[in-house]
């Protein structure tokens, strides 16, 4: 294996996770909410069965998601990214995960950052189990599929 050390950021992912982490212990202690982004993304979609205080977080919320991304962008400039998968792999992909986050009860966001967090069983055997199909499908689509 070769490190490429352009890329290898270790300081930048330190703040990043850092920054997510705090915004994940400021939603749970002023609104009582864990910051997973299924859920989230969920709840405003169930316009009935969301609380109508609830709506106005949330939407900050996810705006301050995709906000901080262009600041960031801004700033200090992203990679380019190529993606080399036909549109309808991407939507079967969406449509897996989101499927996955349903089944599980939460995304990688709410179990893995703070449900570990909190100690949670329940979110250490989720996230266990994102990890190891993610592994698993990874390796079989790059070795055995294509």
């Amino acid at each position: 294996m070769i490190i490429n050390w352009q890329e290898f950021t270790p300081v930048s992912s330190l703040i990043g996770g850092a920054i997510l982490g705090l915004g994940a212990v400021f939603l749970i202690a002023f609104k009582g909410r864990i910051a997973g982004i299924s859920g989230i993304i969920g709840a405003l979609m169930q316009f009935q069965n969301t609380p109508k205080d609830h709506y106005l977080w949330r939407i900050l919320f996810l705006l301050g998601l995709i906000g901080s991304y262009q600041i960031y962008s801004i700033i200090f400039g992203v990679p380019t990214i190529e993606i080399n998968k036909s549109s309808i792999e991407l939507v079967i992909a969406g449509l897996l995960v989101g499927f996955g986050t349903r089944m599980g009860s939460g995304c990688t966001s709410g179990h893995g950052v703070c449900g570990l967090g909190r100690l949670s069983t329940r979110s250490l055997i989720a996230t266990l189990s994102f990890m190891t199909s993610g592994f698993i499908v990874c390796y079989l689509l790059l070795h055995w599929i294509n």
